[in-house]
Order: structure tokens, then C-alpha cells, then sequence
């Protein structure tokens, strides 16, 4: 065959997608070349979702480290020096492993097969514009999360090689997780049991699918979607984090003072911020209810509610999901999270209002659904309270 043995084909069954590489095409020469050029894999960011992506991906193949901010690259790679880092699983295993390279050098792209952003998505432009010169056609690009917007951001700064490379928009991160000794350590607190992905150009969607489960492993389940643009309204950090942080420190709720502790962030969710997740979440559903009147067969399902995000990411995973409130409220992967603070005198706390909650989320999401509803004609008033 003159098939490369690393592309899949596909067998679609519902809303998922299986594959299966046939044994013919994996060969002893195939596998000669595989240990002459490994899979390379690139992980942008040094915060603990990339801590955690590159820990994993490090334990099985040939994995750099990226950080374009400040001199973060470097102090990581002094920081763990010649030590493994160790990452703790959600299920107590233990991994220890060491990246090929921590680095702030983008021409190291060039090596790359695939492409890992787990950096807050207002960064995300930075690094396809660092990239561009030494990227190399066929690179899988993958954004955990795209967030709003991320394929059109890709286009915009790779030009003429956005066609030659291939995005993969994820709705979320994989894993709540959290480092516990920076540059060192690290623990996943909770693994999605599935997240959505859509892919551009579809016709590539086989070869990204089959290199992402790779690296992920068995769960969360990469699970098929027709399109960026669902997977852009599904963007549940534009209205939960937004959302939240209205819900605490609003006029209606805060007095504007220093409080003892910092407040529980999902598990702290009540009535009045559960009231500013619906009605954030119902604009959204009227934006991608006017895009399919106007626009015949455009497939929009996953843009789905908030409620409906937390069953099919956490299903099974909450003592309660009959609500959205319970489902935040009861979901183990979130046990203790806080809301963004900074200490002030006094041993207490006011909001940390330029966390990525807000940084990042509004305007690579939040701003996304309102230009959205701008265009179309939809009324968001939450949308614009928030």
C-alpha cells in the first residue's frame, strides 16, 4: 500500500467515531522509520493544564515543552532540572517522566507532528504566529480549549499555511488538574468521561482523531463534531466563568469589601448565579437557533445548553445532575476549587478580576456570542449585564 500506516480509516457508528488501522499497513519497515523519526509532540504553556499534557505525553513520546511568556520556559527547566515530573492520575496511578526539551525557541515547530495549545486562548495568536515560519504541512494543531473563534484566529495568522495543516478545535480541557509543586509536580483532580472536537478541514478529521486519542489514552473519549462554529457556542468557559464571577461580586451580591475566605467557585454556585448561567446559556440557544433558520442543513446540535455540557462530559460522575446548579455543585472534580483571589491586609481577600475567567473568557468567548448576536439580530440582555 502506499498509504502511510499511521492514517486511520474510519467506521462511523452514531455520534461517535471508532477507528481501525489495518495490520497490513504496519509493517517492520514502518516501524524501523517510527524509532528513526519518533512522534513529536509540542506543548504550549507552562500553566498545569500544560504541565500535565506534557508529563502524559512525555511518558510515551518524544514531547517538548513551549513557553513564549516572559522567561517561564526557563525557570521550569531549571526547576525540575534532572528530576522526573511527577504527575498523580485521577485513578492514584503515578507517572513519572521528563520532557525531550523545555523551550522558548518556536522553531522547534518544525519537528513537530502535533501541536498542543493549553494556554489561555487570548495567547493562542502569539504562538501560530511564532509558529508560522517553520510549521510543516500535515501538523495536527490542537487548541484544549479553541474556545471561540479558534479557526478563524488560525486562519487569519498562518495565512496561506492554514490549508496545508490541520485544526482541531476542542470544546474544553480534558482534565480539571492542578499542580502541586510548580515545574515539578502535578495531580489530575477529574477526567471528562468524553469532550467534543471538530476538525478543519473534515476530510482530515480520521488522521487528527486517531493522533489525539493516542495521546490522551482511553478516556476522556474524543467524540466527533460537524463543525468549529458548534464548537464555539458550546464554549462553556464564556458563560460559566463570566457567569460565576458576576453571580459573587455583582453590586446585587457584594458590598464591594474585603471577604474572610475565598468563596467555593462551583461548589458555591446558589440560586442568583444559577439564574445568570440560564439566562447566558438561553441566548446562546437563540443565537444558533436563528444561524440554522437562516442557514438550511447547517448542523449546530452540540451548541447545546450548559446543563446538557456537564451530562455529557460528566455523566455518571455527579451525586446530583438533575439541575445545572447540582450538577456544579456535586461534581467531584471540582471539590474545593475557589474563586481567583488576591490576599489583602488582614489575611483577606478581594477578586482577582484580571484571572483568566475574565481575561481570556470574555474576550474569546463571551464577546464572540454577543458580536454573534449583534449580527444576527438576537436580544442578550444577561449576555450584556455580565
Amino acid at each position: 500500500s502506499s498509504l502511510p500506516y499511521h492514517i486511520p480509516f474510519p467506521c462511523w457508528t452514531g455520534p461517535h467515531t471508532v477507528f481501525a488501522v489495518p495490520s497490513s499497513l504496519i509493517t517492520p519497515n514502518k516501524m524501523a522509520e517510527e524509532e528513526q523519526q519518533p512522534f513529536t509532540v509540542l506543548v504550549c504553556g507552562g500553566g498545569n493544564a500544560a504541565q500535565v499534557a506534557t508529563a502524559m505525553y512525555s511518558a510515551r513520546y518524544s514531547t517538548i515543552a513551549v513557553s513564549l511568556y516572559a522567561d517561564e520556559a526557563a525557570k521550569w527547566k531549571q526547576t525540575l532540572g534532572d528530576d522526573d515530573f511527577e504527575l498523580t492520575l485521577d485513578t492514584g496511578k503515578v507517572i513519572k517522566s521528563r520532557p525531550d526539551d523545555i523551550t522558548n525557541d518556536p522553531s522547534v515547530a518544525a519537528k513537530a507532528d502535533a501541536i498542543v495549545l493549553a494556554v489561555p486562548s487570548f495567547a493562542h495568536g502569539q504562538y501560530f504566529e511564532a509558529f508560522e515560519p517553520y510549521i510543516k504541512p500535515d501538523t495536527v494543531i490542537a487548541c484544549m480549549p479553541a474556545r471561540s473563534g479558534g479557526d478563524l484566529l488560525l486562519a487569519a495568522k498562518l495565512g496561506d499555511k492554514a490549508d496545508d495543516v490541520i485544526f482541531v478545535g476542542f470544546e474544553t480541557l480534558p482534565w480539571a488538574c492542578r499542580f502541586t509543586d510548580w515545574g515539578r509536580k502535578a495531580t489530575i483532580l477529574g477526567t471528562k468521561g468524553s469532550i467534543l472536537a471538530a476538525v478543519t478541514p473534515p476530510a482530515k478529521t480520521p488522521k487528527a482523531f486517531s493522533v489525539l486519542q493516542g495521546l490522551l489514552g482511553v478516556f476522556p473519549n474524543c467524540t466527533f463534531s460537524p463543525n468549529n462554529l458548534g464548537i464555539s457556542l458550546r464554549n462553556p468557559g464564556a458563560q460559566i466563568h463570566p457567569g460565576v464571577m458576576y453571580g459573587r461580586w455583582c453590586a446585587e451580591k457584594w458590598d464591594g469589601k474585603p471577604v474572610s475566605e475565598k468563596p467555593l467557585f462551583y461548589q458555591g454556585v446558589e440560586d442568583f448565579s444559577e439564574s445568570v448561567l440560564l439566562g447566558l446559556t438561553n441566548e446562546v440557544q437563540a443565537i444558533r437557533e436563528k444561524l440554522e433558520e437562516l442557514v438550511p442543513g447547517l448542523d449546530l446540535s452540540d451548541a447545546g445548553t450548559l446543563h446538557q455540557w456537564y451530562l455529557d462530559c460528566y455523566g455518571g460522575q455527579m451525586k446530583d445532575d438533575s439541575t445545572l446548579r447540582s450538577c456544579m455543585n456535586t461534581n467531584p472534580g471540582y471539590r474545593g476549587l475557589t474563586h481567583p483571589c488576591k490576599e489583602v491586609s488582614g489575611g483577606k481577600f478581594m477578586p482577582d478580576l484580571k484571572y483568566r475567567y475574565l481575561s481570556e473568557d470574555v474576550p474569546t468567548g463571551l464577546c464572540f456570542n454577543k458580536g454573534l448576536g449583534e449580527i444576527l439580530g438576537v436580544s442578550m440582555p444577561m449576555t450584556d449585564k455580565v
